[in-house]
């Protein structure tokens, strides 16, 4: 009986043996195989590479600046006091009809590279810098990187293959890691590259043209153009940007990142599968928390919803950069844009909590009333014109830290408020010269409201001061009224 367990176990042995040798012959050519994709990766970026500045060689084409888009002016209608004597009137339900609806289109996948990017063993020294108050690491070529010297086409063809010989492979990473881990929008991205490389290289061509080599490896769509001895970069965008004149090339916009020359010669040089821009932020942007002083708001009709406010200053530094634009040729669209903006971690955190044990336990009418009324009452009107010389929409962090806001501040940071508190379907209610809301109640709630998609939609309008859920402001011509939905997220 032993003899037959040791013949048992030998075999057993043998048996675990094979398995043993199988399964490291397997890890042995999937080694094998994984270096040879990332070989095949490498070859194809490097054609890709060399094709373009092989392209960079040839000849450039001149182009003229094209009329920028102006900003639509938008005829300003005043906010509206509902008298004391109305205010606990019955609200009955009515309702309204609608002109159009407004559909912006979903936000994309933010661009890649061509192809995956594999990590070099170089000896790399790090790049420190500091964008929208946040600390930043990148690694940057041991021996200084290079020089322009000139921007006629040979210098440049020969540059650019010295940036895409795998010496500046970490650097990308390291970029599109940062982009990754601070959740950068696309515009925030473009200028941390440009911070990035002027910080190597100082402002100049080089910093210029290092930051266009690494926008364009992360997948995005630009050209480089070039007037009286400078380097530009041009980046395309999903949405038509207002107030920026821009270069048409084979039918699209390209817009220029600080330059106000009005004619270039541009490299048509392109990447492929490349990305144009997008203007939506999709995600919080992860700024480094500069906190603004604290801010007292205060709603009129209920007293106990007073918060003291604080915002990232850093974000707001960054908002004040961004380009107004709109979507598919339409204005309205643009306000999608900074009502699906996620509200940042810091308001979340500090101001949510406390909103949410005003309003806990209520109905969600009630609810939404003390949330309306706080938003009506709490912050000071002002019109755009005034105060900045011109239309300019805010944000929901930019409303609680700037001293005034207007109409379409109030709806934008209203429907963010009760997105995230309540959970509960928003909508924007456009009517020429004015912004409204509605929100999607669950339970039985009277006033004037939409129905869309089979769903109802109760006006609440904060910029009606004082009015309760369900009144529309005063002279509002519910013909020409526009539905413009959001996300609900």
């Amino acid at each position: 009986m032993r003899i037959g367990l040791v013949i048992i176990i030998v075999s057993l042995c043998n048996v675990l043996s094979s398995f043993a040798q199988q399964s490291n012959d397997y890890k042995e050519r999937y080694a094998l195989f994984k270096r040879q994709v990332m070989n095949d990766y490498d070859d194809f970026r490097k054609k890709v590479n060399d094709k373009y500045a092989e392209f960079m060689r040839q000849a450039w084409n001149e182009f003229h600046a094209l009329p920028q888009i102006p900003k639509p002016k938008n005829e300003t209608v005043p906010p509206v006091v509902l008298q004391d004597e109305d205010k606990d009137k019955p609200v009955d339900s009515s309702p309204v009809p609608i002109k159009d609806v407004v559909i912006p289109p979903a936000p994309e996948p933010q661009p890649v590279p061509v192809a995956p990017i594999r990590e070099q063993p170089t000896a790399d020294r790090t790049g420190e810098f500091v964008y929208c108050g946040t600390a930043c690491k990148v690694k940057y070529a041991a021996d200084g990187g290079f020089r322009l010297n000139g921007t006629d086409n040979e210098v440049l063809a020969k540059a650019w293959g010295e940036l895409a010989n795998g010496r500046f492979d970490n650097m990308l990473r390291d970029c599109l890691a940062l982009r990754e881990r601070m959740q950068l929008s696309d515009w925030a991205y473009l200028n941390m590259l440009v911070a990035f490389a002027e910080k190597c290289v100082g402002k100049s061509n080089e910093a210029t043209f290092l930051a266009a080599f690494a926008y364009s490896q992360s997948g995005y769509k630009m050209r480089i153009a070039r007037a009286d001895g400078r380097l530009y970069i041009l980046f395309a965008s999903r949405h038509a940007i207002y107030e920026i004149p821009y270069f048409e090339i084979d039918g699209e916009k390209f817009y220029p990142f600080d330059c106000d020359a009005d004619q270039v010669e541009i490299c048509g040089a392109s990447m492929p599968n490349e990305k144009p821009l997008s203007l939506y932020i999709s995600q919080r942007q992860l700024f480094a928390v500069s906190e603004t002083p604290g801010r007292k708001l205060t709603a009129e009709r209920y007293k106990d919803m007073a918060f003291i406010v604080s915002v990232n200053k850093n974000l707001i530094d960054f908002y004040s950069t961004y380009p107004t634009s709109e979507a598919n040729g339409n204005f309205m669209t643009r306000w999608a844009m900074y009502a699906n903006t996620p509200m940042e971690n810091e308001v979340a955190e500090s101001l949510y909590p406390k909103m949410m044990e005003k309003i806990s336990g209520l109905g969600q009418q009630d609810a939404v009333n003390r949330i309306l009324n706080w938003v009506q009452t709490a912050f000071v009107y002002e019109y755009d014109d005034n105060v900045w010389g011109g239309d300019r929409a805010f944000f929901a962090e930019e409303t609680l830290y700037y001293p005034y806001c207007d109409c379409e501040d109030r709806s934008i940071l209203f429907t963010r408020l009760v997105r995230d508190l309540l959970g509960l379907k928003c909508i924007l209610v456009y009517y020429p010269g004015h912004l409204a809301s509605a929100v999607c109640f669950t339970e039985s709630v009277n006033g004037d409201y939409i129905t869309f998609d089979n769903e109802r939609y109760t006006i609440c309008d904060p910029t009606y001061i004082g009015a309760p859920v369900g009144l529309t402001m005063p002279d509002m011509n519910n013909q020409k009224a526009c539905v413009i939905l959001l996300r609900n997220k």
